[in-house]
């Protein structure tokens, strides 16, 4: 793509402060009612879509607070931008957000960040929590799980040079080591992942309309509250015939490492075909725990914690790991018949290490089944390396991560993602990667995926006959967006299908800060080869969308070679883009069918093609099958008219609303 000098909008960290401006003040401290969102949304405009938790979800700025309202900004390298609906609630020290029960409640969730150190590596600062002005108790937050910076695979120092400065940048429009008397860079450079999440007990049960105060103390400069999700926690589950873990010397306080217990009542399950129970308690795990033919049962994900810290290696391991952690793997070879379910798993990682295998789930298991499982603070919560056929993963929360939420690398088939809930991820929230061997026959369904910092919600790399269905994808930020169908990071070929069915993104279609590039909410990509499977996008809702609905597009030395086509749009909602519904930049065609859209911010077509202008037309053909509303597609642009606006301006869309 052409690349062009832009403004760099960025969170700088000076000592402990960072430089948000607040764009509202402070609300009067009264009771509110409470008002509960999904992604930042009235739940109506997504019913049916995204995963069905058991919490309910209420946005800071729309509680009684003290403090500053910031946002909303969806510009990288600020908080307000990674906050779930771009909007967040900054608290100087004594001021409080507070929160207006929707319903009985036990144990909640808050999302919040703190600054860094002054050389990285996070703070440690108490939350005062208290319920109808009782109770008071201090809840820990920290930041060192979050702030990462500079270039891939970043860094968590703010004062390093660029990693990479044989790399284009977009702050100098050059490639600084290239570019005499380059000037340097400000320092810290490209600050992200600023967010991070804990979870607490309540002394007891409390009632709708009871209030829970959040105050932030002295031992921080700011905290800045997202968001608080309310849980009513049901009793644990108690397996009395189970091969315990307790009776093979796991220590349920924390204190001793519990692995090798772990090994021998997995042992002993499975020559005497029982399960694995591992009762409430808190379980120190500092390597991996292999499973095969095996089921471990917890007493639920708030009950039974595995946790461990990141063990640096003597020697780098074969696969190129330096270090190790919690985490639960298929054996070489790949594992059968595992069955894992109602456990948390707490891990320690705070780098990006991308040959690290320290992952929450890991290696292959074929016929398996993960349910129910809370999994943070480690690098990917689940990756799985094929070949292997027929996992289904349900009901798990995956939040807090280095890198994905889940990915399905390499030869995964007929297998199952449905009714996750991913928040803050640092990559793709949930991936189908057929690298060297494809993938095929997958389902990613009714999933719910927020503010992914980098990457998309949804990514599918290569395969044939997969499907996105019924997802809510919410906030994406940089270098990717809501769903995203590449051909790229040697991903077999896309062949078959691929249905992308009825999902909703809402204020996805970021922007692409290499490129300086908008993206679509749904984007299409074809860099190591062109893309032509039959691709079905039907019953699909963009809301909010910040450049793009829809974006097709190839990268600018191979824009000749590669084309995009036999891509199907169908029954399709878009309200609201900053530019376009379509942005095409690429050979190729695509039919539209019952596409409907309004509060379009740009001509409802940017069609660039591959950018060689041909008398004939554009090299990209657009097919009107009828019912296109809206007056997006107009007859003039048929079928290939150049529209092309390279770097249109955004015309920020109203909310969305009941179509």
């Amino acid at each position: 793509m052409p690349r062009r000098r832009t403004a760099l909008t960025s969170a700088a960290v000076v000592g402990l402060s960072l430089l948000v401006a607040p764009t509202a003040a402070a609300q009067a401290a009264t009771p509110t009612k409470p008002i509960v969102t999904r992604a930042a949304l009235d739940p109506a405009l997504v019913a049916g879509r995204g995963a069905d938790v058991d919490f309910l979800e209420q946005e800071a700025e729309n509680a009684t607070t003290t403090g500053s309202v910031i946002g909303p900004s969806r510009a990288a390298y600020t908080l307000p931008a990674e906050a779930s609906g771009r909007k967040a609630v900054q608290l100087a020290p004594g001021q409080y957000v507070e929160f207006t029960l929707p319903a009985a409640t036990n144990a909640i969730t808050v999302r919040y960040a703190l600054p860094d150190a002054p050389t990285g590596g996070g703070i440690t600062a108490p939350l005062d929590v208290t319920v109808n002005g009782k109770a008071k108790r201090a809840m820990t937050l920290t930041s060192q799980y979050a702030w990462l910076y500079n270039q891939y695979q970043f860094t968590n120092d703010p004062n390093a040079d660029l990693l990479h400065p044989d790399w284009w940048i977009t702050e100098c429009a050059c490639v600084p080591a290239q570019t005499p008397g380059f000037p340097g860079i400000s320092k810290p450079f490209r600050p992200m992942h600023f967010y991070d999440e804990q979870r607490m007990w309540l002394d007891r049960t409390y009632k709708a309309g009871d209030r829970i105060r959040l105050t932030a103390s002295a031992s921080a400069p700011w905290t800045v509250i997202d968001l608080l999700d309310t849980h009513l926690v049901g009793a644990p589950k108690v397996r009395v015939i189970a091969s315990n873990v307790l009776f093979f010397g796991a220590d349920p306080t924390g204190r001793k490492d519990s692995a090798d217990a772990f090994d021998r009542a997995i042992a002993f399950a499975r020559r005497s075909g029982l399960k694995v129970y591992v009762p409430p308690g808190t379980y120190q795990v500092n390597r991996h725990i292999i499973v095969d033919n095996v089921t471990i049962e917890g007493a639920g994900n708030w009950y039974t914690v595995i946790k461990g810290r990141e063990v640096a290696l003597d020697t780098p391991l074969p696969d190129g790991s330096v270090h190790t952690g919690v985490g639960f793997y298929g054996k070489a070879g790949g594992s059968s018949n595992v069955h894992l379910s109602g456990f948390s798993i707490e891990g320690d990682v705070r780098e990006r290490i991308d040959l690290d295998q320290v992952n929450g789930i890991g290696g292959a298991m074929s016929n398996s089944t993960i349910d129910g499982l809370h999994i943070r603070h480690t690098k990917v919560g689940m990756w799985f390396d094929g070949p292997m056929t027929n996992i289904r993963i349900t009901n798990n929360v995956i939040v807090d991560q280095i890198a994905d939420a889940l990915n399905f690398h390499t030869g995964v088939t007929n297998s199952l993602a449905r009714n996750n809930f991913v928040r803050n991820t640092g990559d793709d929230g949930l991936a189908m990667w057929a690298e060297n061997e494809t993938n095929a026959g997958n389902v990613f369904d009714h999933n719910t995926v927020q503010t992914p910092t980098l990457a998309n919600g949804i990514a599918i790399y290569g395969g044939h006959d997969n499907t996105v269905s019924n997802n809510l994808v919410a906030d994406p930020l940089r270098e990717g967006s809501g769903l995203h169908a590449g051909s790229r990071f040697g991903a077999e070929p896309f062949t078959g299908h691929l249905w992308f069915t009825n999902n909703t993104t809402v204020r996805a279609g970021g922007l692409d800060l290499n490129w300086n590039l908008g993206l679509g909410a749904i984007w299409f990509y074809a860099l190591d080869g062109s893309i032509d499977a039959d691709i079905q996008v039907v019953g699909n809702h963009f809301l909010d969308s910040t450049y793009n609905a829809i974006m097709l597009v190839s990268d600018w030395p191979v824009k000749d070679l590669y084309a995009i086509s036999n891509v199907n749009f169908r029954n399709t909602r878009v309200d609201g883009t900053g530019t376009s519904v379509v942005s095409a930049r690429v050979k190729g065609a695509a039919s539209f069918e019952n596409v409907d859209a309004r509060n379009v911010g740009a001509v409802g077509v940017n069609n660039c093609g591959s950018f060689n202008f041909p008398p004939t037309g554009s090299e990209f053909g657009l097919t009107d099958r009828g019912g296109n509303d809206g007056g997006w597609l107009a007859p003039w642009m048929l079928p290939n008219t150049f529209t092309c606006d390279d770097r249109p301006p955004v015309v920020a869309p109203p909310p969305p609303a009941p179509w």
